[in-house]
Order: structure tokens, then C-alpha cells, then sequence
């Protein structure tokens, strides 16, 4: 199910879910086994500059992309959890929060760093292309890019067979909805992003959780 209808509807209900999820979102991934690499290796990396925060949620890392950037444009397609992101800022921080849907929005603008949190593996595959072309588009030229991503899927969502992307998570109050969750394995995912035109090493740490930070090709420093 690369297009057409079908994974329209598909990628609404995981709109859906992410909106009815947004005040009981289980932010705990710095928590995870390797959560504490992941806050380091972006510490590491610095962004600064312009930052583009792309499916920004509830705002798990804007704070933090904040101890660097000079402005921060934090983009996603749910107006709830925009709201908590927003709270969660400093009064006047320079934060631009847009509401828009990522595989239909287009950048004003062209961005330092492009940052992504545990949002590339809801992609689905068939968009995986176009979706770089975004971030292509949203990067001035020797910009930089920095993932951070999990591979975990849970046995009880594999409604589909372990073979789907697609799968089935319930909201606090029991309602299922379906949404896209790819299960990356990282050198798989750096091959795939090299042949698109980046220089971008994905790295894994313990548990399911990867990291991936780098440029376009022939862009590096």
C-alpha cells in the first residue's frame, strides 16, 4: 500500500491516533535503555543555527534543540500536541510552532539543521523519497541532519503479520486506531539513505532505539 486511497485513509487515522493520544503521549523515550546516547549524541552534534523540528509532538526535544539553535521552527500536524510543545518553551523563546501535515506541507524557508524525533519510521515506504526531497528542500546549502528513531514493534500490534508496516495501537481508553510503524535496521536505513544522495551515519545503542546525524553527500566538513 504505497498510494492512492487506501494509505490516505491509513496515514488519517494515524493522524487520528497522535491527536487522541496527545495528553496521555508515553514521553519517556530519554528513559529507554539508550535514551541517555541519544540526548548525548545530539549534545555532541549541536544544532545551531536555524532548526527545523519536523513531527515536533509534544515537545519531548524542543527544549533542548533550543540550548543551541538560534530560532527553532517546530512543525506538526496535530494542533494538540503543538499546544503541550508550546508550554513545555520558555515565555518568548524563539520557537515558531506551524500546524501542517508533513506529507502534504512545503518549507518557507531553508533551515541549518533538520531535526527529526521518532517520526521517520511512520513514513510509510512508498513516501520515503519524496519525504527527503522535503528535507532537501527545507536544508541550505551544507546543512545538517539529525534522527532519532526506534524499532520497536510490539507482537500484539502486528495485526497485519510482522510483514506489514502497518499496525494497530489502542489510546488510553481502549479506541484502535492503525498507523505506520517501520522497523529499521540501521545499516539497512544508512544504505537507503546513501543511495538518495546523503552522507548520513545511522547508529544503533542498546535496546531498540538509533540515532543517525550527517549532510548531503560531498557536503561534510
Amino acid at each position: 500500500m504505497d498510494s492512492g486511497p487506501a494509505q490516505d485513509q491509513l496515514l488519517s487515522e494515524q493522524r487520528a491516533y497522535y491527536r487522541a493520544l496527545a495528553a496521555d503521549y508515553p514521553d519517556h523515550l530519554r528513559g529507554l535503555p539508550g535514551g541517555a546516547e541519544l540526548t548525548g549524541a545530539l549534545d555532541a552534534f549541536r544544532p545551531a543555527g536555524s532548526v527545523l523540528e519536523l513531527a515536533c509532538g509534544p515537545g519531548t526535544w524542543t527544549p533542548r534543540l533550543l540550548r543551541y539553535a538560534d530560532e527553532v521552527t517546530a512543525v506538526d500536524a496535530s494542533p494538540e500536541m503543538l499546544a503541550i510543545a508550546a508550554r513545555r518553551v520558555p515565555q518568548g523563546a524563539p520557537v515558531r510552532f506551524v500546524e501542517a501535515d508533513l506529507f502534504t506541507w512545503e518549507p518557507d524557508r531553508r533551515h541549518d539543521v533538520v531535526f527529526m524525533g521518532c517520526w521517520l519510521s511512520h513514513v510509510p515506504a512508498g513516501r520515503f523519497r519524496s519525504f527527503w526531497s522535503l528535507v532537501d528542500a527545507a536544508l541550505a546549502p551544507g546543512g545538517r541532519v539529525f534522527l532519532v528513531d526506534d524499532r520497536y514493534r510490539n507482537p500484539a500490534e502486528l495485526v497485519e503479520g510482522p510483514g506489514s508496516s502497518t499496525i494497530q495501537r489502542r489510546t488510553p481508553d481502549g479506541t484502535a486506531y492503525r498507523i505506520v510503524k517501520i522497523s529499521y535496521d540501521p545499516a539497512e536505513l544508512e544504505s537507503r539513505l546513501r543511495e538518495l544522495g546523503w552522507d548520513i551515519t545511522v547508529t544503533p545503542t542498546a535496546g531498540p532505539l538509533f540515532w543517525g546525524a550527517g549532510t548531503r553527500a560531498g557536503e561534510r566538513g
